[in-house]
């Protein structure tokens, strides 16, 4: 008589299989891009603060932002261009945003105008702004890009914003708006930019009366 064959042991279970693991994920490139675009500009503008546009150098720029001056030159042609752009990020001069419409032209324009000797009397503009606007007397690209995007869109805000005036009956309808808002804006440019005589909120205030006569509506 045979021996019946031992009965095979079941099989044992299998193990639960893992999740297959994710491979790390790359570096963000365009993050870190950005972040080492955001530390030139503040540079320098920091630096320009500091001890001015003519001793800035690229070299200087690279070295407080952390990064090889070829970053700097593979984005930008010169210092001029990234001060240029440090201040169109930092809004440098009134903002360009609408201003303020409360029905009451006068005080909209008083608490604009007055907001603009803050910026310009802000140190850490002041330099900045000069360094460009002297640029642009031997850079006519530089001129026209600083006209383009920083100045032209401030000056629409006012003209936005004294056509709405003129629509109410709170301005003349047959004032040119851009004389008029050039006789708000001028004057304040040229007394910080020749530093002739202290830039002010009283003298923002007297700009704005003499403006106002010209603006009211002809009876």
């Amino acid at each position: 008589m045979t021996d019946a064959p031992a009965p095979s042991a079941p099989p044992s279970p299998s193990a639960p299989s893992s999740p297959p693991s994710k491979a790390p994920k790359a570096p963000d490139a365009s993050r870190r891009s950005e972040r080492s675009r955001r530390a030139i500009l503040d540079a320098a503008l920091e630096l320009v603060g500091e001890s001015g546009f003519a001793k800035l150098t690229i070299e200087a720029i690279a070295a407080r932002a952390g990064v090889g001056k070829q970053t700097i030159y593979r984005w930008w042609p010169s210092k001029a261009a990234v001060l240029f752009e440090a201040c169109v990020l930092k809004g440098t001069g009134p903002a360009a945003a609408e201003l303020p419409d409360t029905g009451d032209l006068a005080a909209d324009l008083r608490t604009v105008l007055r907001a603009t000797v803050d910026e310009l009397s802000d140190p850490r503009l002041d330099a900045p702004t000069r360094a460009l606007v002297s640029e642009t007397a031997n850079d006519p690209e530089l001129g026209r890009a600083l006209t383009e995007k920083l100045l032209e869109p401030q000056l629409q805000a006012y003209a936005r914003r004294l056509r709405a005036a003129q629509e109410a009956g709170q301005a003349d309808p047959g004032t040119d708006v851009r004389v008029a808002l050039e006789l708000l804006v001028a004057p304040l440019f040229h007394r910080w930019l020749n530093r002739t005589l202290p830039l002010t909120h009283a003298y923002a205030d007297t700009v704005l009366d003499l403006a106002l006569r010209g603006l009211a509506p002809r009876p």
